[in-house]
């Protein structure tokens, strides 16, 4: 059910926005919205390339209201946590492993201050940094949640491996250049980008106005050296022998209808995770299904909710 635009276009009483220094000194955004008194848990939310926090505020109101602490991060290079790229504009990264590593720090930090049981979420680009990092036994949550994760990429006739060399050298001389001028994907002038991420006007609406509101936050096309690294790390978890390793519930959500990654490769990912759940909507959801009208999206959010409440009753 859609919420108040109270809900949605403000900030939470008791949430907090903080800087937290990485490593390298480099400033994460961050937020954190916590039960006061006993909490069922706690859930670190990651979204996915060019997201902002201030997306989800929508399905974290109805986590918090079952009883779950709410953290998230924005992504080093977006949102309010900076840039790595001359132009605001471009979504630029070097490599993947800077993101792994920031969500190893954070998440191991973040696992020592709050209540158990943990749960780690990502969507799209987040849901491919989280499962890497399952893989490569960087962070070992209680569970995990998979939303349209970024596992594969449509390439057509051609394989990955050639259109990722491809853009590997391009990105040689060009590595901060946009890799298309607008919108989430290459598309032809006009396409609508609302297409692409949700039919929910209202809930798409929502991300415009938050962006209106604080235009710094809002990132453009990703560059070509992102692009490389994409799919370089796209064909090293292809290859991982990690994912078969992973030991812990893990819930993995995609559609049928997403225009933004591949939706054939999050079931081919479900089989290779042991004891893993795979739920797929069909060709009318798109790529932000939290984001999505309601009648999908609540049945998404009913698939984490069970996982939740048997997570915590396991405790």
């Amino acid at each position: 059910m859609t919420s108040p635009l109270s809900v949605r276009r403000s900030y939470p009483d008791g949430s907090r926005f903080d800087a937290v220094q990485m490593r390298d000194g480099w400033p994460l955004r961050t937020f954190e919205w916590p039960i006061e008194g006993q909490a069922a848990g706690s859930i670190l939310f990651q979204g996915g390339r060019g997201d902002i926090i201030e997306k989800y505020l929508e399905v974290f109101d109805h986590w918090h209201g079952l009883g779950w602490n709410i953290t998230a991060f924005d992504w080093r290079g977006q949102g309010g946590s900076g840039r790595l790229s001359a132009d605001p504009h471009v979504g630029h990264c070097t490599d993947f492993g800077v993101w792994i590593d920031d969500l190893a720090e954070f998440a191991a930090d973040w696992t020592k201050r709050s209540a158990g049981p943990h749960v780690i979420m990502g969507h799209s680009m987040g849901g491919h940094l989280v499962l890497r990092a399952l893989a490569e036994k960087r962070i070992s949550p209680d569970a995990a949640v998979l939303i349209a994760p970024m596992l594969g990429f449509e390439t057509g006739p051609l394989p990955l491996s050639l259109v990722a060399w491809l853009v590997r050298q391009l990105a040689r001389f060009w590595p901060e250049r946009a890799a298309w001028k607008v919108n989430e994907r290459p598309a032809p002038r006009g396409a609508s980008r609302q297409n692409f991420l949700t039919s929910d006007v209202d809930r798409y609406n929502d991300e415009l106005w938050w962006k209106h509101e604080k235009p710094e936050l809002e990132l453009g096309p990703p560059s070509l050296k992102w692009l490389e690294q994409a799919y370089g790390s796209a064909l090293a978890l292809e290859a991982s022998r990690g994912i078969g390793e992973i030991r812990l519930p893990v819930l993995l959500i995609g559609t049928y209808g997403d225009q933004l990654v591949s939706p054939a490769a999050i079931p081919r990912f479900a089989k290779r995770i042991p004891g893993s759940t795979l739920k797929m909507f069909d060709k009318s959801v798109a790529h932000e299904i939290l984001r999505e009208r309601d009648g999908p999206r609540d049945e998404a959010i009913a698939l984490i909710d069970a996982l939740l409440g048997k997570i915590g009753a396991g405790r």
